[in-house]
């Protein structure tokens, strides 16, 4: 397990100190979890409530055949 050091203001690590504390977790595995749900590469809960909210917005099998094609050039 490799380590690191931060430098943080004094705020900053109070809140990383209640909050470790209060979740009943280490602070070296607050700061790990946090990072890994941040940096996580999933689409955030209120993206994905999105999802069929919209219902004119054209889906792939309904797009018009021109789709991919290319349009008319103008000339110089």
């Amino acid at each position: 397990m490799s380590q690191m050091t931060l430098y943080l203001d004094k705020d900053t690590q109070a809140l990383i100190e209640r909050a470790a504390q209060a979740s009943g977790l280490s602070k070296s595995r607050w700061v790990a979890e946090a990072v890994r749900q941040y940096a996580a590469e999933a689409w955030p809960v209120d993206c994905l409530e999105l999802a069929g909210r919209f219902a004119d917005f054209p889906l792939r099998e309904d797009a018009p055949a021109t789709i991919g094609q290319d349009a008319p050039r103008v000339g110089f």
